[in-house]
């Protein structure tokens, strides 16, 4: 821990870290300074290679007159004593609980200023479509590396889904974020939405991904908030994303036994999301 701060200190010369702490995603660390700042420290050799495309992602983001807030750089990405680093400014607000009853009118204002964004503004800015779990790889990694690892007892159902989801009439795409749930949305006291963080995974894709991912405000609330064409669509996408932890081990090496917990988990998630 001690490294990362002083990786922060040299990001932010002379800012104070008191009351700074270490927060760690799947391809990154982050040192947070509240109210001030949160220093990104890429710890994968994939985020280091991402990091100045994602910071100038969010640069040009932050431009656009957004009705939110995203994290905006502060500094030059940078390479220190071997880390690569990035300081963005702090972002207010805090996130709310799976479930949580939020305002149908605030989702639909998010989901429309997104599709609003013209994609020539972030031409070479944007990862493709499921670069999470494949990328264009995505039919044939579910459907021959991923299903074939789950108990035989769940496989019928998550071939089912999958070729769902490959079925679905295609749409004119538009910038996704990819991960509109839980920490990634920050909202006032009043639940008003203050802002968007974790672009990582934003694309050129099918905004219903983006409805699926609020289904963590609850499905009544986002049905409140889309068309029902666009909600069919969403609870068809939300049926892949458990298989997708399984896809994203396998790309990334994993060893056999995390591969096989995960393997487990999906087969939870599909019986407990089974219809």
């Amino acid at each position: 821990m001690s490294d990362l701060l002083d990786v922060a200190a040299a990001v932010l010369p002379g800012q104070s870290l008191r009351g700074a702490f270490v927060s760690q995603g799947g391809s990154h660390h982050a040192v947070v300074i509240p109210d001030v700042a949160v220093v990104r420290i890429a710890r994968k050799p994939t985020a280091v290679s991402l990091l100045p495309r994602r910071t100038e992602l969010l640069r040009r983001l932050a431009l656009m007159d957004l009705p939110f807030a995203v994290p905006t750089p502060l500094t030059d990405v940078v390479s220190i004593s071997g880390y690569t680093a990035v300081a963005l400014s702090w972002l207010p607000g805090t996130a709310l609980p799976r479930g949580t009853a939020v305002d149908p009118a605030s989702l639909a204002g998010l989901l429309d200023a997104l599709r609003g964004i013209d994609l020539a503004d972030l031409d070479g800015l944007l990862g493709e479509p499921h670069e999470y779990a494949g990328g264009s790889r995505w039919p044939s990694l579910m459907l021959d590396e991923v299903i074939p690892r789950l108990p035989s007892s769940v496989r019928p159902d998550a071939r089912r889904r999958i070729s769902a989801a490959l079925a679905l009439p295609p749409v004119t795409p538009s910038l996704v974020h990819n991960d509109l749930a839980g920490e990634n949305m920050h909202w006032s006291p009043d639940h008003r939405l203050i802002g968007v963080l974790d672009w990582d995974l934003a694309q050129p894709f099918d905004p219903a991904i983006d409805v699926a991912c609020l289904g963590w405000y609850g499905w009544p609330t986002i049905a409140a908030a889309v068309p029902s064409s666009t909600m069919d669509r969403a609870r068809v996408w939300y049926r892949t994303f458990g298989l997708e932890q399984v896809a994203f081990a396998v790309l990334n090496g994993e060893s056999p036994a995390s591969i096989a917990q995960r393997c487990t988990t999906a087969a939870a998630w599909l019986e407990r999301t089974a219809s």
